[in-house]
Formats: structure tokens, C-alpha cells, sequence
């Protein structure tokens, strides 16, 4: 695995209106790893995905991205940074006026791709990989809101992204549905070494990322060092309150931090 982290903030502070929306946050994500991001509303959880992704510069720290600092970069200087991310917002972002096919390629003709067959053998490919190869057709009216969110997964991946970044992607879904997106997001970081920053609200989703790996071998989930628990760590949890970090580590020492206002959060 690379030894340098695939995102790393250092001393992030940004304000709006001289109110601290990050308040000197720090942490790392490594490649193949997952950031789950968790906090009341309002803590900065959405500012700091924006922040990673460079559509907010903070106002003091570093934003590396594979040893990268973007926070000095010009729009055109970022775009090829933003080009190693995919993001998925809660709501899908999809185009209601394109196919499934057409939404899912639109990232590759906005970066220049030209070759039609390249373009529909890979729509295809990550079709296949979120299981929505048979929708490829169809327009976003006709699917429900969890293949929506398959969909939106299938274009932010379709540029190979090393970084990932979920803005509450399984808000407003099924208990079943939220699980294969959740599989989804754990089979990227498993099988494509894919780092990941999950904003969720929904602990259950939190611990299932920490707590298992999916086997491509295998096509199935096992513990994270395949054998047994207590493997390294696929995933760590980083809570926000009021813009700063209260908490950074595994979830066992969430778990087990004597805390109150942790264990209030995570009851």
C-alpha cells in the first residue's frame, strides 16, 4: 500500500461571516481507507468534503491530495486533482433530461473522450460493477432512488477516481438498499484501493464499513484481515462538533472512549 496518504488536512481553518465553520482540523485518510464523517448538523461535516474536493479554500492549513497541496491552485490548476475524485451526493445529481447511458458518460466526453466505443465499453463496465447494466436505457424518472444512487456511483467511478467522496449516500433509503450501496462503497475500496470520505448520520452504516472488507476472491465479506477480527483497520471515524475535531481514531476507540458527549452521539 502507497505510504503516503491519499488526502491529508493539516491545520484547516475557514470562517464565514468570522464564524468558524473548521476550526483547526487535522487528519489523514490512506489509500484504500475509509474517513467515515460523523457530527450534529451544522458541524462542518459538508464544508469539509468541499474543502477535499476544492470548491472552498480554507482561509489558513493545507489540503493534500497524494502529497498535493491544492489550497493555492488555480480552477484550471485543480482539474486534473479533481479528476483523481468522484463524488456522490445524497440526492443522486443526476441529469432528469439524459438516459442512464448519457449520464454516466457525460464525465468522459467533459474531459475531452471522443472514441464512442471506448465511452460505451466503459458505461458498460461500471454499469456492470453498480449491477445497473440492464437499466442503461432508461431515464432517471423510471428508477428509484436507490438505483439512482448506483447510477451517480457508476459516473463518479467511471474516470477511475483514487479518491471517493459520499455525501450521505444512503440518506432516505431502505435498510436493504442502503446495505448494497454501502457494499458498493466497501467493494471500491477493497478490490479498487480506492480512499473514501463518508458523511453518514446512520451508525449502522459506520460500523459495517469498519468492521468488514469484501473478498474479491471469495465475492463476499470477511473480517477485516481475512481470517479473523481484529485485522488493521479499513476505516476511521473522525467526528466534528462545532467545526472542530472532537474525535479521530477506529471504532474501537470510539467505542471504548470514556467521552460522554461521544457516547451520547453514538447511543
Amino acid at each position: 500500500m502507497n505510504a503516503r496518504p491519499a488526502i491529508e488536512l493539516e491545520h484547516v481553518w475557514l470562517s464565514f461571516e468570522d464564524k468558524p465553520a473548521l476550526a483547526d482540523v487535522s487528519c489523514k485518510v490512506m489509500h484504500g481507507e475509509t474517513l467515515v464523517l460523523l457530527g450534529a448538523t451544522g458541524s462542518g461535516k459538508s464544508v469539509m468534503l468541499k474543502t477535499i474536493l476544492g470548491l472552498l479554500r480554507p482561509d489558513e492549513g493545507r489540503i493534500l491530495i497524494d502529497g498535493q497541496d491544492i489550497t493555492q491552485l488555480t480552477e484550471a490548476q485543480l482539474r486534473p486533482a479533481r479528476q483523481r475524485m468522484g463524488i456522490v451526493f445524497q440526492e443522486g445529481a443526476l441529469f432528469d433530461s439524459l438516459s442512464v447511458y448519457e449520464n454516466v458518460a457525460y464525465r468522459l466526453r467533459e474531459e475531452g473522450l471522443r472514441d464512442e466505443e471506448e465511452i460505451r465499453r466503459r458505461v458498460l463496465e461500471v454499469l456492470r460493477f453498480v449491477e445497473m447494466e440492464s437499466a442503461v436505457d432508461k431515464m432517471p424518472a423510471e428508477l428509484s432512488g436507490g438505483m439512482r444512487r448506483r447510477v451517480s456511483i457508476a459516473r463518479a467511478i467511471i474516470s477511475e477516481p483514487t479518491v471517493m467522496l459520499y455525501d450521505s449516500p444512503t440518506g432516505g433509503l431502505d435498510p436493504v438498499t442502503a446495505h448494497t450501496i454501502n457494499l458498493l462503497i466497501m467493494k471500491l475500496r477493497d478490490t479498487e484501493q480506492v480512499s473514501s470520505v463518508v458523511v453518514t448520520h446512520r451508525l449502522q452504516d459506520a460500523f459495517f464499513l469498519a468492521n468488514f472488507r469484501f473478498s474479491a476472491q471469495s465475492q463476499s465479506l470477511v473480517p477485516p484481515n481475512g481470517s479473523k477480527a481484529g485485522g488493521p483497520a479499513l476505516a476511521r471515524f473522525l467526528v466534528l462538533r462545532e467545526g472542530s475535531v472532537h474525535f479521530f481514531g477506529t471504532a474501537k476507540e470510539l467505542i471504548e472512549s470514556g467521552d460522554s458527549y461521544l457516547h451520547r452521539f453514538i447511543r
